[in-house]
């Protein structure tokens, strides 16, 4: 069983930074492409990031492109969320997820296709 568990969440002021991170109990972390989805109250799950396994090659949503950054390190298991120029809508849960490929630049966006979630973390960026 996979297990992922996030950190790094808090509340911030808008301009602030956080970086989050993830923290993935898999044998092989560097078979799994990983994501970073968030949730805001009242709102569906919505993609923001994706690595793929190597970290070579990675995707963002629009509206966190050039403030968010998403990287890995193999070696410690774990995915990072930096994330730059909060603001007041980036206010959400934030959870991690990982699915295991066998393509090198495999990135997902599709929550339905990632195979273990974390509980997630929140971040809260006040004006």
């Amino acid at each position: 069983q996979v297990q992922l568990v996030e950190s790094g969440g808090g509340l911030v002021q808008a301009g602030d930074s956080l970086k989050l991170a993830c923290a993935a109990s898999v044998r092989t972390f560097s078979n799994y492409a990983m994501g970073w989805f968030r949730q805001a109250p009242g709102k569906e799950r919505e993609f923001v990031a994706a690595v793929s396994r190597s970290g070579g090659r990675t995707f963002y949503v629009d509206s966190v492109k050039g403030r968010f950054t998403i990287s890995r390190d193999n070696a410690k298991n774990t995915v990072y969320l930096q994330m730059n120029s909060l603001k007041p809508e980036d206010t959400a849960v934030y959870y991690c997820a990982v699915k295991r490929t066998f393509a090198e630049t495999t990135v997902i966006r599709i929550p339905g296709e990632y195979d273990y979630w974390g509980q997630g973390t929140q971040v809260t960026v006040s004006s």
